[in-house]
């Protein structure tokens, strides 16, 4: 008498003869087995996920700290034989050796690193069962720490602490700020002291310009004026000087403390201008 087993394609089937395993491991389809000879034992390969219930650990700093946590693990293909007749039940097997790790990892870890490195702890303790489940041909895919709980005392302490280096990055970051602005305003001050002397620099140029354009215009009007007084001079005859020496002798006669005395060589300019008058009286 024989029955046929149907193994499905999620399942492995290992089978024990006489207590002994009967040739290899049996994949998806259906099976033989012989009644009462054969023990055959069927393997899930899928992925499995377990969630382990909280625990309280004890971290390197002595303060007690609820956790729980999420694994995913999985019997491998090729491995199956050694989930069989290695270990008794796999399954508990993992779950109890996640506690045993999880509080070997986190007893040499102090709580400030536990909550601010969890991804840490994660890989250490995915670390460290995958090197014991792989004599079980279990492999442990993924670690995932739910929670990370420590007693409200200390969870009031830390909120304390957390609220008192946000005030004191408040104060720092405040303090920056108006540092900054007082350097903005100095900057600006400056940058405008710069400008306001440039435009007085620029200022005194041109008002230096302006008066140094002023004296050449006035040095050349004075310049034509002596040339074109000079040109006059050149031109005029001995009587129309004559006649502006006289000239120029009535406006000094006119005061009555003036007094004349005429040198020698007076008569002889007389002389020349009375006679240019005669002549030109017997011309006319």
């Amino acid at each position: 008498m024989v029955f046929w087993r149907i193994v499905n394609q999620y399942e492995r089937m290992v089978i024990l003869r006489f207590g002994k395993m009967a040739g290899e491991v049996r994949g998806p389809g259906i099976r033989l087995v012989i009644p009462f000879v054969d023990k055959p034992i069927k393997v899930d390969i899928r992925e499995r996920v377990d969630r382990v219930p909280t625990q309280k650990y004890i971290t390197a700093d002595n303060v007690v700290v609820d956790m729980d946590f999420v694994i995913y693990y999985k019997v491998e293909e090729d491995q199956v034989e050694k989930a069989v007749l290695e270990i008794e039940n796999f399954r508990m097997a993992t779950i109890n050796l996640s506690y045993a790790t999880l509080r070997a990892v986190i007893g040499s870890t102090v709580l400030s690193e536990a909550l601010s490195e969890r991804e840490t702890i994660r890989d250490q303790l995915q670390v460290r069962m995958d090197e014991v489940t792989g004599r079980w041909g279990v492999k442990v895919r993924q670690v995932e720490i739910n929670e990370i709980d420590p007693p409200p005392g200390v969870k009031a302490a830390m909120e304390r602490e957390k609220s008192a280096a946000a005030i004191k990055v408040a104060e720092i970051t405040e303090s920056e700020g108006t540092r900054q602005a007082a350097i903005n305003v100095a900057e600006g001050q400056k940058q405008a002291d710069i400008l306001n002397a440039e435009g007085a620099r620029q200022a005194e140029i041109l008002r230096a310009e302006g008066d140094q354009q002023a004296t050449i215009l006035r040095a050349d009007g004075f310049s034509a004026a002596l040339d074109k007084i000079n040109s006059v001079a050149q031109s005029a005859d001995a009587r129309t000087m004559s006649l502006q020496y006289f000239e120029t002798l009535k406006q000094m006669g006119t005061s009555a403390a003036t007094k004349f005395i005429f040198p020698m060589e007076f008569t002889n300019m007389l002389q020349g201008f009375i006679g240019s008058v005669t002549r030109q009286q017997d011309s006319q």
